[in-house]
């Protein structure tokens, strides 16, 4: 554990970061010394792609640890044997505070209908900790919602929504280009979400610190730049300074 632990708060210090640095520590640059390299960037899927968007971008990062669900349509053969609240208590044993990860599995011609997250279920949510929701398909009662304090990523909104029902809780899921297992620690913004295993919250803290003191040092130089050879000369972040010949 960080020497920091005891003497401030890991949630409150990831909070005051961009969901784009995160990404950066985590793993976008294997190269750089701060970069962690958990992941190979292109290969795995450890981050949102555009296809989800955040609903209240205004709202700052926030961070927490993932509870996943699966919702469809009611299937005769398992109709019954998970509801909601099986959710909510998934949502209430995950260590605080947490992100709700639905994958949601529609036929082709509801998928973009199924307004699935409306208020009560964000209110539910919420009293037991949660703080965010991901999803790959629609939700609504934005206004509420927002009133809530309450972010959502999802792949849009609608009005309304039919007959629907939990199939799994606490298993893999994949949302919006992101493969996401329970416990993960998520971190995401109006950029979108990324993801990194729980032990590394300290190490990603503080490098994602660090990165954003070197960045700051080297955009002060580039403010000042007045040609191509300054921002040569700026280098740092961006690698060597070509040989002259």
């Amino acid at each position: 554990m960080s020497q920091h632990a005891g003497s401030r708060d890991l949630y409150e210090g990831l909070r005051k970061i961009d969901t784009p640095t995160i990404t950066n520590v985590v793993a976008t640059y294997p190269q750089k010394p701060l970069c962690l390299g958990l992941y190979n960037p292109w290969t795995e899927n450890w981050y949102t792609d555009r296809s989800i968007r955040t609903i209240y971008p205004e709202m700052g990062p926030i961070v927490g640890h993932a509870v996943t669900c699966v919702y469809g349509l009611p299937d005769p053969n398992f109709q019954g044997r998970l509801s909601f609240m099986d959710v909510v208590d998934a949502l209430d044993a995950m260590k605080k505070p947490t992100i709700l990860v639905i994958q949601q599995k529609w036929p082709d011609h509801i998928m973009n209908k199924a307004g699935l997250a409306g208020e009560v279920m964000v209110t539910s949510m919420k009293a037991v900790g949660c703080i965010g929701l991901i999803s790959n398909g629609p939700s609504r009662d934005v206004d509420a919602v927002r009133k809530l304090n309450f972010q959502m990523l999802l792949g849009g909104v609608t009005a309304g929504h039919g007959e629907q029902s939990v199939q799994a809780v606490n298993v893999p899921v994949s949302v919006g280009g992101m493969d996401i297992a329970p416990g993960d620690m998520i971190h995401m913004d109006e950029n979108g979400a990324v993801k990194f295993p729980a032990d590394k919250a300290w190490q990603v803290l503080e490098n994602a610190e660090k990165m954003l003191d070197e960045e700051a040092v080297l955009l002060e130089k580039l403010r000042h730049a007045k040609s191509a050879e300054d921002v040569r000369k700026a280098n740092g972040f961006y690698g060597p300074a070509p040989t002259k010949k």
